[in-house]
């Protein structure tokens, strides 16, 4: 199998970088949320984004897709929202006396579900085949999406009331699951500045944020990404960390065989972002928390003495030795 050589590593680590600067002029702070996101990009997966309202989500969508004149499209999820108002439908035009069909929004490269646990369990569904297959089924004929696609899906960790449960199976294809955090008093004095200076509304705009390649590069950058190198030991360090979980006193269920593709496929994306052509256990470390978060679930014993699956899985890293390569 070919792998990266060193020309190669250093001119897509520098693009990486300057993809990241340009988000990070609509992004304030979250450093760690930005590379996660292109972690996951380069991955070629979907995200879940978990944070409170007003932390720049939206935001960061609009600017990742910007960045490569990416097509974006945004479905606010609402309780009476249908799987055709994601997907489309077929509809009879009266001007050739056929029926058409009318593309949903799903038909992008960057899909932004906004809120996705408000709408029932039959709309998130419709969202599936899409993740998985990268196509959608309309009147009985499949469509391909366009390449890249990635859906990133966000949902409020506090205000419960009114949301259905992401099924497991959905939960599932999503390979990372970042926590979107308040930003520090700093970032946040920078922010407030940003959008009160000379502004009329109460937004962070994408203005400023330059196109540096097209669609089709993003494409390179993930086949770049697959041909990244992992040690076996190292393969095999992810999966003793999975299959870890599932013993784990503090879970109650641990994560199947796709949280060990899971840490594979992201570990690949941080030692790229990282400038590296191989991928190192910290890289491992590094991605575990979002690859597996929402792969495991807390037992109630553990609950109640006030663990959450973070603190649970930071301790079960240090339980698992690494290897020295």
């Amino acid at each position: 199998m070919s792998t990266l050589n060193e020309e190669q590593t250093k001119k897509t680590s520098s693009l990486l970088q300057a993809i990241r600067e340009e988000l990070s002029k609509a992004v304030i702070g979250q450093p760690a949320v930005l590379d996660e996101v292109l972690i996951g990009l380069l991955a070629g997966a979907h995200i879940l984004l978990e944070g409170a309202p007003g932390l720049g989500k939206t935001l960061l969508v609009k600017a990742l897709a910007k960045t490569f004149s990416g097509e974006f499209s945004r479905i606010q999820f609402t309780p009476d929202l249908m799987p055709s108002d994601v997907i489309g439908h077929a509809m009879f035009d009266m001007s050739n006396n056929q029926f058409v069909t009318r593309r949903g929004p799903v038909f992008t490269n960057l899909l932004l579900a906004d809120e996705i646990n408000r709408a029932p369990a039959k709309t998130q569904s419709a969202l599936l085949e899409a993740m998985q297959e990268y196509q959608v089924t309309l009147e009985g004929n499949a469509h391909r999406l366009p390449q890249p696609f990635m859906v990133l899906a966000t949902q409020n960790p506090i205000e419960q009331e009114g949301t259905y449960p992401l099924p497991e199976a959905q939960l599932d294809r999503f390979l990372l699951k970042i926590r979107i955090d308040y930003p520090d008093a700093k970032d946040e004095v920078a922010l407030t500045r940003s959008v009160t200076n000379r502004n009329t509304g109460a937004d962070l705009v994408v203005d400023k944020v330059n196109t540096l390649v097209g669609a089709k590069h993003i494409e390179s950058l993930q086949m770049a990404t697959a041909l990244v190198d992992i040690d076996e030991r190292v393969l095999d360090y992810a999966v003793a960390i999975v299959r870890a979980t599932r013993d784990h006193h503090g879970f109650s269920s641990g994560a199947g065989p796709r949280g060990s593709i899971a840490l594979i496929r992201a570990a690949r994306g941080a030692a790229l972002l990282g400038g590296r052509s191989f991928v190192t256990p910290d890289d491992i470390k590094r991605v575990a928390l979002p690859a597996l978060r929402h792969r495991v679930t807390t037992s109630p014993e553990a609950e109640i003495e006030g663990f959450t699956a973070d603190t649970l899985l930071v301790a079960l890293l240090d339980s698992v030795p690494a290897p020295r390569v």
